[in-house]
């Protein structure tokens, strides 16, 4: 017998229990769709943080105080004070990896312009921290180095600042407002960055002279941390070893000591992020494949059910001349029509899922073709696999047995 009269004879048979065929299909539709749906959240989300990072700089190194051991007890790190101004100097006169580097130093408190108020803080920098930052001023200008000298009263403001200080729609360039009694002059806005993937408002943010914010409103000498950025992201490790060395010389360490510094760069936090999302994408693709394994237990259990119902008709066939592999092939070919059209139906769910979930939800999703020719193809083993049996039960009958049957 002929493959076109094997498929056409699968066909009927399959039409003639629609309705079984489809809950059938029904298990493979739902794992095929919910494959697709949750690998594309989970790459989604990963683009996303992608995206962030490197908006943020992907050659970006982060210096900050280390903990420390003293007493036999171990100090916060915030509460350590290693890092001081002749650090930040050393840094910027020897370290031949970084295109730019700035301290900060960040004072919380009430900002007041008239009779407008806002909570926040003001983030002491170097001129070099926008172009690490990669933030833009829209109007006005930065801060100068005379400035930093001079430890102006000047301010450079985010979005967000203009809106809660400036409600009326007034210029603020020009304006003065107060930090914990401390007055500002506002000499640049910021270009808005909007909310980050964390959720964090990146316009909630005031930058003045570095030295203004540690003489006038902390009154201290050392830094919250140092800000860095290194020539291209390739360089990034050759400056963080540089960084290293020259803080080590500065902070007097000998061998064997522990640094009491940490240096982070946004190429080990982008590494992590990249783990983290690979790992939820795994574990989501895993569950939703579960109900592939559950929709191809459905078939094998469709197609016992129905070499059972029709073995007369299958001893019928034999005793007039049809082959073992004829009747195998019968049952298998019905068993992967059902994976193949539950798998094409279940594409389509899938993709039309992830658009509602980026048009209505507003989450990040990214429809790999990958997934969808492996579920695709997974689907198709699956009918084949749990298709198998049964058409091989169906095939090994005996005809006189089977013709006997009722």
């Amino acid at each position: 017998m002929n493959w076109t009269n094997l498929f056409k004879i699968s066909l009927k048979a399959l039409a003639n229990n629609k309705m079984r065929a489809f809950l059938t299909m029904l298990g493979i539709i739902i794992g095929v769709g919910a494959v697709i749906t949750m690998i594309a959240l989970g790459q989604g989300t990963k683009q996303s943080i992608q995206k962030e990072i490197s908006d943020m700089g992907s050659n970006i190194i982060m210096i900050h105080p280390g903990g420390d051991r003293r007493g036999g007890v171990r100090r916060d790190p915030s509460e350590m004070q290693t890092l001081k101004v002749r650090n930040y100097e050393a840094l910027k006169d020897e370290c031949m990896f970084l295109a730019g580097i700035s301290p900060y130093a960040t004072a919380s408190g009430q900002l007041v312009c008239g009779n407008n108020n806002y909570p926040s803080s003001v983030t002491g920098t170097d001129i070099d921290y926008i172009s690490i930052r990669q933030l833009n001023v829209e109007d006005g200008s930065m801060f100068t180095e005379a400035d930093i000298r001079a430890s102006a009263k000047v301010c450079v403001i985010g979005k967000t600042i203009v809106e809660n200080l400036f409600p009326d729609g007034g210029d603020p360039i020009g304006k003065v407002i107060r930090f914990n009694q401390v007055p500002l002059k506002v000499i640049g806005v910021l270009e808005s960055k909007g909310y980050n993937s964390m959720g964090m408002d990146q316009d909630d943010i005031v930058l003045a002279p570095y030295t203004t914010v540690m003489k006038r409103m902390l009154a201290v000498t050392h830094f919250n941390g140092i800000f860095a950025s290194a020539i291209t992201e390739d360089m990034t490790s050759y400056a963080t070893e540089e960084i290293r060395t020259i803080l080590r010389r500065e902070h007097r360490l000998k061998d064997g000591e522990e640094d009491d510094f940490m240096i982070r760069s946004q190429q080990e936090l982008s590494d992590m992020m990249d783990m983290t999302t690979n790992l939820l994408t795994t574990l989501l693709a895993c569950i939703a494949g579960i109900s592939l394994l559950v929709g191809g237990i459905g078939i094998m259990n469709i197609m016992y059910v129905s070499v059972t119902e029709r073995t007369k008709e299958i001893g019928l066939r034999m005793s007039v001349g049809a082959r073992g592999i004829d009747i195998m092939s019968q049952f298998l070919i019905e068993a992967v029509l059902i994976s193949v059209t539950g798998g094409i139906i279940g594409i389509i769910l899938g993709c039309s899922a992830c658009m509602a979930v980026k048009f209505l939800a507003h989450w990040p999703v990214s429809i790999m073709i990958s997934s969808v020719v492996l579920s695709f193809s997974v689907c198709t083993v699956i009918g084949i696999f749990f298709g198998w049996y049964p058409a091989r039960k169906a095939a090994n009958l005996d005809p006189i047995d089977a013709l006997r049957y009722e």
